[in-house]
C-alpha cells in the first residue's frame, strides 16, 4: 500500500482500528484491532442509569493505535467515528462522569421540557432533526433538571472526547453536531438564541470544524503510549458513523436511497439542500450533515438491534433455553424456510428502543393490533426482517415524495448488507433493485476522508465514492429473483 491511515470506529456494542490506504487505485483495508464496547448500569439513587464506559474504550483505542503504528511505520492520520447524539460533561478539561447511553430511558421529561419553551414545530424549521427521544438536546434538558448541567463548562460529543484525550484540542466535527438538535439546519453554526432559550450555556460545545479539518497532533505522552516519535496527527471525519457510511455508498448517480444497515437502520438520501417542509416534520424526517456539506435526508429506523436483543434474550442469564445457544446463521436459514404468514409489525415504535425482551415486546404488540403472534424463534427472526424491510420500503417512499428526488436503486451498506434475507426481503418489498456493501462502510469513509485530507486520494466526493466502486462488487438484489 501507499501511505496508510488508522480509522478508529466505535459502534454501538464493538470499537476497531482499520488501517486503510490506496494500491492502484484499489482501496485496501487491514483491521488490525477490535474490542467489545459494553455499556454499564451504575447506581443513582433510585434508579440504575445507563452509561458508555468511555475510559475502557479509550484504553483500547490506544491498544489499537499502538498496533497500527507497530504494523505500518509511515501512518498519515488517525480519523474517529463513533455513534450520535451522546456526549460528556467536563469542567477544566476533566470529564464530570460517564456519559449517558441514548438508550438510558432519563429524558422522558427532557422532551417535554424542551417543547414548552420551543414548540416542536419551530425546532424543526430551526435545527431540521426528526423527533427522537434521546437527540442531545433533549439529554442535556434531562441534564439541567437533574442539576448536573451546571457544574460543566464543556461537552463533547464521543468521537470529540477521544480526539480530544488524544490530542489536548477540542472541537465539535460538523456530522455529528448536525444530530444535537443545537446547529442550525441552514448553515453549520450553533443556534445561539435556541440555545439561550434552553438554558444551555452558549459556550458549552466547541467551534464546530468540517471533515477534512486537522484536529492537531497526538499529544507527547499519548505518542510515546502509542510507541511512534513522529508528529502524528489526528484528522477530523465524517465523525458520525452514518456520515462516513454514506460517504462510501458505492453510488455513480443521483437516483439511489442508501440504508446504512447495523444496530440502527438510517434509510434516505443525499441532498444538497435541507427539507424543512411541514409535511417532513410529520413524518419524521431528518436533515443531518454529510461530508463536504451534504444533507443525509433520512429517517431513524430500528435496526438488527431488534434481532440481536432477541437472541439475548434467548441465550442470556435466565433466557427461555440457556442450554441452546443461537446461532445467527441457523436462524436466519430457518426463517427464510418460514412458509406461515408473519406478521409485519411497527419497527419505529419507541417501545423497541430500550434493551429488554424483544421477543415478548412483539409479541405485546401484535395482541394490541389483533395479530397472531410469531410462535417459533424463526418466526420471530422472519417478523422481524419482514417488518424492517416494510420500515424501509414506507420510508423510500416517502423520502421520494418529500424530496422530489426519483429512486430507482437502494444501496444497504455495513453489517445489514451481509443478511441475505434481509437484503431480498428489502428488493421485494420496495420494488427496486438492492445493492448491498460493503460491509465496512464507515471505515472506508473514515479512511477516505484522511487519504483525501493527506493528499493521497483525489479530492471531490464523487471521486471517492469511484474508488469505492472499483473496489468493491455490490451484491445484486432484484425484486422477485434474490440475488
Amino acid at each position: 500500500m501507499t501511505r496508510t491511515v488508522a480509522a478508529v470506529d466505535l459502534g454501538a456494542t464493538s470499537g476497531r482500528v482499520i488501517l486503510g490506504g490506496l494500491e492502484d487505485g484499489r482501496l485496501r483495508l487491514r483491521h488490525v484491532a477490535r474490542f467489545p464496547n459494553q455499556p454499564v448500569r451504575l447506581h443513582e439513587g433510585d434508579r440504575a442509569g445507563l452509561h458508555w464506559n468511555t475510559t475502557e474504550l479509550y484504553r483500547r483505542v490506544i491498544e489499537g493505535l499502538a498496533r497500527a503504528v507497530r504494523e505500518e511505520d509511515d501512518v498519515a492520520s488517525i480519523g474517529v467515528d463513533s455513534w450520535a447524539v451522546d456526549y460528556a460533561l467536563l469542567r477544566d478539561g476533566r470529564m464530570l462522569g460517564a456519559p449517558y447511553h441514548y438508550r438510558d430511558e432519563r429524558t422522558a421529561e427532557g422532551v417535554r421540557a424542551v417543547h414548552r419553551q420551543v414548540p416542536p414545530a419551530e425546532l424543526y424549521a430551526r435545527n431540521g432533526l426528526q423527533h427522537l427521544p434521546f437527540n442531545t438536546v433533549f439529554q442535556l434538558a434531562a441534564d439541567r433538571a437533574a442539576g448536573t448541567l451546571e457544574p460543566a463548562d464543556r461537552a463533547l460529543l464521543v468521537p470529540d472526547l477521544i480526539a480530544y484525550w488524544l490530542t489536548g484540542q477540542q472541537v465539535t466535527e460538523a456530522t455529528n453536531a448536525s444530530t444535537t438538535g443545537l446547529l442550525g439546519a441552514h448553515a453549520w453554526q450553533w443556534d445561539v438564541e435556541l440555545m439561550r432559550r434552553l438554558g444551555v450555556p452558549t459556550g458549552l460545545f466547541p467551534s464546530v470544524v468540517v471533515p477534512g479539518s486537522r484536529i492537531g497532533a497526538l499529544l507527547p505522552a499519548v505518542a510515546g503510549e502509542v510507541g511512534t516519535a513522529r508528529e502524528l496527527p489526528v484528522t477530523a471525519v465524517g465523525s458520525h458513523d452514518t456520515a462516513s457510511a454514506v460517504a462510501a455508498v458505492p453510488t455513480t448517480g443521483d437516483d439511489a436511497a442508501f440504508i446504512s444497515s447495523g444496530t440502527w437502520s438510517l434509510v434516505g438520501v443525499e441532498l444538497e439542500r435541507p427539507v424543512l417542509t411541514e409535511e417532513s416534520r410529520a413524518a419524521n424526517f431528518t436533515n443531518e450533515g454529510g461530508v463536504d456539506g451534504r444533507v443525509r435526508y433520512l429517517k431513524n429506523v430500528s435496526g438488527l438491534w431488534l434481532l440481536s436483543e432477541s437472541m439475548r434474550t434467548w441465550d442470556g442469564p435466565g433466557g427461555t433455553d440457556p442450554q441452546r445457544s443461537s446461532d445467527l446463521s441457523v436462524l436466519l436459514a430457518e426463517a427464510a424456510a418460514v412458509t406461515r404468514p408473519v406478521p409485519v409489525f411497527d419497527a419505529t415504535d419507541e417501545r423497541f428502543t430500550p434493551p429488554g425482551d424483544m421477543p415478548a415486546r412483539i409479541t405485546a404488540w401484535c395482541r394490541e393490533h389483533d395479530l397472531e403472534p410469531p410462535r417459533t424463534r424463526a418466526e420471530v427472526v422472519r417478523s422481524i426482517l419482514e417488518s424492517l424491510a416494510a420500515a424501509y420500503a414506507t420510508t423510500i417512499e416517502q423520502a421520494e415524495q418529500l424530496s422530489g428526488k426519483r429512486i430507482r436503486t437502494v444501496h444497504i451498506v455495513g453489517g445489514g448488507s451481509q443478511n441475505t434475507l434481509l437484503c431480498r426481503l428489502t428488493a421485494d418489498r420496495t420494488g427496486r433493485t438492492v445493492l448491498a456493501g460493503p460491509v465496512e462502510a464507515t471505515a472506508i469513509g473514515n479512511v477516505l476522508v484522511q487519504l483525501r485530507a493527506a493528499g493521497i486520494a483525489p479530492g471531490s466526493l464523487e471521486a471517492l465514492r469511484r474508488i469505492v466502486a472499483t473496489t468493491v462488487q455490490p451484491v445484486r438484489y432484484v425484486p422477485g429473483v434474490g440475488p
